[in-house]
């Protein structure tokens, strides 16, 4: 029998759940193309200007809250053994992306869930309506 070969890292995780609609329209939705694509591009920029590797895995999701039932994607990350960063490191990458997405996908809010703390990244303190309905 073949070896197997194991490598352990520090358990780092982040989730980011991101609304599928550019600001609070009910009909402009963008596709997991899209999404895939401004993942990739922020991808090859950081391998190439600072050796970083950050997977990710894309879900599908619905946040729901009161009136609003918003479909969402959610990304996930882990301190991947093939390309470990510290923890600093590593947030700094979840973040810069972060910001990077809140921008060319129109977002308001983005939740980071670490996992040791929450961070929420906010463009402007507005409420998207139909949660107060």
């Amino acid at each position: 029998m073949e070896t197997v070969h194991t490598q352990k890292v520090p358990n780092l995780s982040a989730v980011i759940t991101i609304g599928r609609q550019f600001g609070y329209s009910k009909t402009h939705l963008y596709s997991k193309e899209t999404l895939v694509k401004l993942l990739q591009t922020f991808q090859k920029k950081q391998i190439d200007e600072r050796n970083v590797y950050l997977s990710v895995c894309i879900s599908e999701c619905d946040i729901v809250l009161s009136g609003q039932v918003e479909p969402h994607f959610k990304l996930t990350f882990i301190n991947y053994p093939k390309f470990p960063l510290e923890e600093a490191t590593f947030k700094k990458e979840i973040e810069l992306l972060t910001t990077f997405l809140i921008h060319k996908l129109k977002q308001n809010r983005i939740v980071v869930v670490y996992h040791n703390e929450t961070k929420m990244f906010e463009k402007e303190r507005k409420i998207d309506p139909r949660i107060k309905t």
